[in-house]
């Protein structure tokens, strides 16, 4: 079921869509340089501008949608729109200028995004300082399983969520559930959260049936391990609705493309305007130090479970267990220039010599050496989840602290977890938040590099 728009939620999204409407038939009138009345071409302008929004979900934000989902969604939509731009304005007139339609294009999607984007904080905004647009919503479920929704909701009231009671199904449970439907009729509440693992499939119907005939949106919150593992998109075979188990971002064409020739571009400019300079100052003073090869070379794990070559600038003597043993803080295998590059992550630049060669990214789950993955896939559920993408310089799970050594199993456990969220929820600006992220860590020290 669909949530319930407030009292003046149903009017934002067609004032959004008018907006955007003038804005751009002002602007193309302004600056492209085409009559926007010439031969239907406002028509068709506009209509591919929506045509496109509709099958991207341009409008479809709500008030648990991040920005960095809004962010993704305008650069689909301004790279289609400005091709559709581009087509329309050759078939009106063979003197095109390039240029002006490039600007009315970007001007157009900027000024758009910067109308969402107020818009999205003023609603926020407007929750917290006059409690409006809030939507009254019940828990229930055992502790444990609620806690998380619990603390979501009572530490962002900006999302627009009033949580008005919480029914713990810890104790005399089969009393709970008449006490909840009562104080559901009796209250007005406007979206109910169950813990799905709590329930009894009978419950569960009870629930469905209660929610339509009460006109109550019903949602279900599954348990940790469903939650890592499923993503309820519903595709039909035939008339037969299936739920995939996961959904992978980046097994879409348009996605793995885009990802790749960024992965070029970005490799590229590291490896022309740094590392053309660097590696011989690094070279120098690794060989000044200790004897042995400038870089150290070490199969690892990557896209499908196969073994690559991993490139990193030598850190530490030569030694027998470099592909047995994890480097751990004070390790007496590394050398003192191997310590400098290791804190500031330079070693790891000749990865992306991998990133060109494709058999890494620049963002991605970090591939582990051959016998510790292994290891963790026998031991650490969904650990082999990581290898259904291409594996990266850096990743979600290194920014929220969780590089370097693996002290206990809660750090890989919790790697993981940022592994799968990465993968099911990948966009271009997701990666260069982590890129940037990654960057502030580094200058501002982290921790656990050594």
């Amino acid at each position: 079921m669909k949530t319930k728009t407030g009292r003046y939620s149903g009017y934002i999204r067609p004032f959004s869509c008018l907006l955007d409407l003038i804005t751009i038939n002002v602007l193309s009138a302004y600056i492209s340089g085409i009559p926007i009345f010439e031969n239907f071409y406002a028509f068709f302008m506009t209509l591919s501008w929506f045509v496109i929004a509709l099958q991207l979900g341009f409008y479809e934000v709500y008030r648990y949608t991040k920005v960095i989902s809004i962010l993704n969604c305008a650069l689909k939509q301004a790279f289609l729109f400005t091709v559709s731009c581009l087509a329309l304005a050759f078939y009106y007139t063979q003197d095109l200028s390039f240029n002006r339609v490039l600007f009315f294009s970007i001007s157009s999607i900027t000024l758009i995004l910067i109308f969402k984007l107020f818009i999205y904080f003023f609603l926020r905004k407007f929750r917290l300082l006059f409690k409006g647009n809030f939507r009254r919503v019940l828990l229930i479920g055992r502790q444990k399983n609620i806690e998380p929704l619990q603390h979501f909701f009572e530490d962002n009231p900006d999302y627009g969520y009033e949580l008005v009671k919480i029914f713990n199904l810890d104790s005399n449970k089969s009393e709970k559930l008449k006490e909840f439907f009562l104080f559901v009729n009796d209250n007005r509440i406007d979206e109910i959260y169950c813990s799905l693992v709590d329930l009894t499939t009978k419950e569960i119907n009870e629930f469905i049936y209660f929610a339509d005939n009460n006109l109550k949106t019903l949602k279900f919150i599954p348990d940790e391990k469903r939650l890592l593992s499923l993503n309820a998109n519903f595709e039909y075979y035939d008339t037969i609705p299936v739920i995939p188990q996961r959904v992978i971002s980046l097994d879409d064409p348009i996605n793995k493309i885009g990802k790749r020739i960024f992965d070029i571009v970005f490799s590229l400019f590291i490896i022309v305007g740094i590392m053309s300079w660097l590696i011989p100052i690094i070279a120098f003073w690794i060989k000044m130090e200790s004897k042995g090869p400038i870089f150290f070379k070490q199969i690892r794990k990557g896209l499908n479970n196969e073994e690559f070559v991993c490139y990193k600038f030598r850190s530490m003597k030569i030694n027998k267990t470099a592909d047995i043993n994890q480097v751990s803080k004070n390790d007496p295998r590394i050398t003192k220039v191997g310590k400098f590059i290791r804190k500031t992550s330079i070693d790891e630049l000749p990865q992306f010599f991998n990133v060109l060669l494709g058999d890494m990214s620049v963002v991605g789950p970090r591939p582990h050496m051959v016998s510790h993955s292994n290891m963790y896939a026998e031991r650490i559920d969904k650990f082999m989840v990581r290898h259904f993408i291409v594996p990266g310089i850096t990743g979600l799970a290194q920014t929220k602290g969780y590089r370097g050594e693996v002290e206990k199993d809660e750090d890989i456990i919790n790697r993981v977890k940022f592994d799968i969220y990465y993968i099911e929820n990948w966009s271009l600006f997701l990666d260069l938040k982590i890129i940037f992220q990654t960057v502030v860590n580094i200058i501002s020290g982290d921790e656990k590099a050594y």
